[in-house]
């Protein structure tokens, strides 16, 4: 065998030895999703805790033993400017947290609109990705015992984006569909939004779901206090809000299970919120 020949085999198994460690998808759609079907095969590419290359958007389960359980499930959409997704800090190492305290995780992993040579769009195909996320769970929610009216979703930076968009425009989904995923409703039952970019393209109206709020003081302005006048928009609607904005914190803090910074107890926080707004 060749030096080249083996150089490839050491490289096959080292790409297969890291996709190993990454637990099982759901493909969002079987077949493909729509406009991707062409290139539903082509494997993603893993770089540490990022992933590119995503062409067959699918969601990463993480469920409660069933005598734990609380029936409450969290979508987490990860961020990375939309050219790859750090699964890392802003995805699995937060699905573990919240599945050992009873509460089902979803990972997304959504198609990408920035990624060099992407042909997909943040409002079209990303957020096709991101309310098909929201149905899914809802069309599965008896057999993975969650409660279909606690439901939510959870982003970070890019992945932030997606969150409110989701809650910002959703539909009940129609009733005649012959897919019985499309059947289900997309809106979350409730919002997390973890230092989001675009801010100023949000909207808010009255009857949205309630949304917990997270962000650094050292964040970029159009985050930091595009938060505080995020906030704000949902005071004057009357919707429920909670803003927590950490002063030594920055850009992507994530989750670490590690970590001993303030910033990093913002999961805490989001626990409490959830139970004193009745979801637990």
């Amino acid at each position: 065998m060749s030096k080249k020949s083996i150089l490839l085999v050491l490289l096959s198994a080292i790409n297969f030895l890291n996709a190993a460690d990454l637990p099982v998808s759901l493909p969002l759609w079987a077949e493909g999703a729509p406009g991707s079907e062409a290139r539903k095969d082509e494997p993603e590419k893993i770089d540490k805790s990022n992933i590119t290359n995503i062409h067959h958007p699918s969601l990463t389960p993480y469920l409660p033993e069933s005598g734990k359980s609380t029936g409450v499930a969290v979508i987490i959409c990860p961020g990375g400017g939309h050219a790859k997704l750090c699964v890392g800090h802003e995805g699995f190492a937060l699905a573990e947290w919240f599945r050992d305290r009873g509460i089902a995780a979803f990972v997304l992993k959504y198609r990408l609109s920035k990624e060099e040579g992407s042909p997909y769009t943040l409002e079209g195909h990303a957020m096709d990705d991101t309310r098909r996320a929201i149905r899914t769970v809802r069309s599965r929610a008896q057999e993975w015992g969650i409660k279909p009216d606690r439901i939510g979703i959870l982003g970070f930076s890019a992945g932030g984006e997606l969150a409110a968009y989701s809650a910002m425009k959703s539909d009940a989904g129609k009733a005649d569909a012959s897919d019985p995923i499309e059947r289900a409703g997309s809106r979350p039952d409730f919002q997390g939004l973890i230092y989001p970019g675009k801010s100023g393209t949000f909207t808010v109206e009255k009857g949205m779901p309630p949304v917990f709020i997270a962000c650094g003081y050292g964040d970029r302005p159009d985050i930091a206090e595009g938060m505080a006048s995020l906030y704000l928009k949902y005071k004057a609607a009357g919707v429920k809000a909670e803003l927590h904005i950490y002063s030594n914190a920055g850009h992507g803090f994530g989750y670490r299970p590690d970590a001993t910074g303030a910033e990093n107890a913002w999961v805490e926080r989001f626990y409490e919120w959830l139970a004193g707004s009745g979801m637990l």
